[in-house]
């Protein structure tokens, strides 16, 4: 089965139909730890300068440059594969299956950031957006092509199912017609 214009096979319904639940699910944990009031002390200012959060934290020593690095690597990650699953283009061009998982994935992170933004105790941190992004571009790069070469190996080798159903009938050669060599002289 294929979209007309969709550049190649389509995932199965049931693999899309638990991405589309792993997706809200994952969506919903996210929202619960980044939305939810904090109750502290104080509040620092928001962080609008790139790297610099990065930089305070390793300065106060390596486990909370790394705690907040991969806290922040990781929170979106889980959109890098999920999102190709959902959208489930088997032959899909890898560029722009990349880009178009970054732009979710940058939407996404901004839209976490304005939302802290009227949520007590929570601070909008540039930082985190970038490292979200990165954490998307990785896992799409690390699970996605696997996956689509395994899912086309399954399929056959066009991955639109083919292999399971035989090849695809051809139209035979056509020639002239055979009266054409009766126009010819002699």
């Amino acid at each position: 089965m294929q979209r007309q214009g969709s550049g190649g096979g389509i995932v199965a319904v049931p693999l899309r139909a638990a991405g589309v639940v792993l997706l809200v699910a994952h969506l919903l944990v996210v929202a619960w730890l980044t939305l939810r009031p904090v109750e502290v002390a104080w509040v620092s200012a928001p962080n609008l300068h790139p790297l610099a959060g990065i930089r305070a934290d390793f300065a106060q020593g390596w486990w909370p440059g790394l705690r907040r690095v991969g806290k922040d690597l990781f929170m979106l990650a889980p959109l890098g594969f999920l999102l190709p699953l959902i959208a489930g283009r088997v032959n899909a061009s890898p560029f722009f299956s990349l880009m178009r998982t970054t732009a979710t994935g940058v939407v996404v992170s901004m839209w976490i950031g304005l939302l802290q933004t009227y949520i007590p105790g929570q601070v909008v941190d540039v930082d985190s957006l970038l490292l979200n992004t990165l954490g998307v571009i990785v896992t799409h790069l690390a699970v996605v092509p696997w996956a689509r070469a395994r899912l086309r190996r399954r399929s056959g080798a066009d991955g639109t199912g083919a292999g399971s159903q035989g090849p695809t009938p051809t139209i035979a050669r056509v020639e002239f017609a055979p009266w054409g060599d009766a126009l010819r002289r002699p």
